[in-house]
């Protein structure tokens, strides 16, 4: 097991004139809203932890975008920017948006004018949004979805930069703020970490049944898809038991259990059921590599679960930085890898130990720090 790396982020809020400013500037904050998406849930709980440190927070919280029509996206983005004109006439506002590959209305109605003090956490780096103009009749066909945006990156790309210039954009992920910063210069980022939210605490690892689980949203880069796969490698005894949103959805697979989506004590159970989590994600796409932070992750290490994963995007980071093991060589590997650490006490104790240490660190105080602190000049301007 790797000796846990301690990730370079501020994790004390900044004293001085620019904290004091912020604690009489409003702060709009607009994000998807919750049970909809992973951004969503996030961005309930990171909200509430910015409260004590600002003068007033107005939760803005919008619809999935892949139900909505371009014209309901631009009256969204429209209605959002008459509020913001509104409360700055009223003293010091600054607006941050939650962003992430789909999510059309946080992208568009960020593209307020240079005065406005704008910021924005990107969900999905290096790109603020993939696919600028996903609405519901375009994602109906994956063809006209596809034939639009792929020959229309370069324009996407300037919009990305429009949206972002001159200001300040948080990653949770180093690299993604590196491959952040390369492709949309002009902007300044800084690097937190997606927080660990508080659960209850379960029995050991070695007490929890032998098993491996699947957790999260369904969709293809999950990797659900290779259910059949993971189940034919692993030995016959480690249960796989596959929880999420969808998932009830996902085609049988003897020897897989599958409980669908799970909130509350149907969590934590889900969790008392396994010794790891598999992430098999692809990060890497058509449009090419994303470096997000993985809130499945996160929830994981939440209930003191560790994460057997590919080293896709920015997992190599994850494992690198303690409570997960990385796995080259595709499904059949991870499973194989998973198979021996179930079984191994010291193995599973050291990513234990592992999780503890990041359970403190990545509490949502720790990781809204270098926001706040990056707000804590612009507020000193704004006054």
């Amino acid at each position: 097991m790797k000796r846990i790396a301690t990730p370079p982020i501020t994790r004390s809020v900044e004293c001085g004139a620019g904290m004091a400013a912020l604690k009489s500037t409003r702060i709009v904050y607009v994000a998807p809203a919750p049970g909809g998406s992973g951004v969503g849930d996030y961005a309930v709980d990171f909200a509430s932890a910015l409260v004590p440190h600002v003068g007033d927070l107005v939760q803005v919280q919008v619809a999935e975008s892949h139900n909505a029509t371009l014209r309901a996206v631009a009256r969204e983005a429209r209605r959002i920017r008459r509020l913001v004109d509104g409360y700055r006439r009223d003293g010091p506002t600054i607006v941050h948006f939650e962003q992430s590959g789909a999510s059309l209305v946080p992208f568009w109605a960020a593209m307020m004018a240079p005065e406005i003090p704008v910021t924005a956490t990107i969900h999905d780096p290096p790109q603020p949004v993939w696919w600028p103009f996903a609405s519901r009749t375009v994602l109906r066909s994956r063809w006209l979805h596809h034939g639009l945006h792929y020959p229309l990156r370069p324009l996407s790309t300037v919009l990305q930069r429009r949206m972002a210039d001159g200001r300040v954009l948080m990653t949770l992920t180093s690299v993604g703020a590196e491959e952040t910063e390369r492709r949309l210069r002009g902007t300044s980022v800084v690097t937190s970490r997606h927080f660990i939210p508080a659960r209850p605490t379960l029995p050991p690892l070695t007490d929890r049944p032998l098993a491996v689980g699947l957790f999260g949203y369904l969709y293809k880069a999950k990797g659900f898809d290779g259910l059949a796969r993971l189940r034919a490698t692993l030995d016959d005894d480690v249960d796989i038991v596959v929880a999420g949103r969808g998932t009830e959805a996902l085609p049988t697979v003897p020897g897989v259990r599958v409980l669908g989506e799970v909130n509350g004590t149907d969590e934590d159970d889900f969790f008392a059921r396994i010794r790891c989590l598999l992430v098999p994600y692809a990060k890497n796409t058509l449009y090419g590599p994303v470096y997000a932070a993985s809130g499945t992750v996160s929830r994981a290490f939440a209930y003191g679960t560790p994460c057997i994963c590919s080293p896709e995007g920015a997992l190599s980071e994850v494992a690198a930085e303690g409570g997960a093991v990385a796995v080259e060589g595709g499904v059949e590997a991870l499973a194989r890898r998973a198979g021996d650490i179930v079984r191994n006490s010291h193995d599973l104790n050291t990513l234990a130990e592992q999780i503890d240490v990041l359970k403190i660190d990545r509490s949502v105080t720790n990781c809204a720090v270098p926001l706040l602190n990056a707000w804590a000049p612009i507020a000193l301007e704004l006054t």
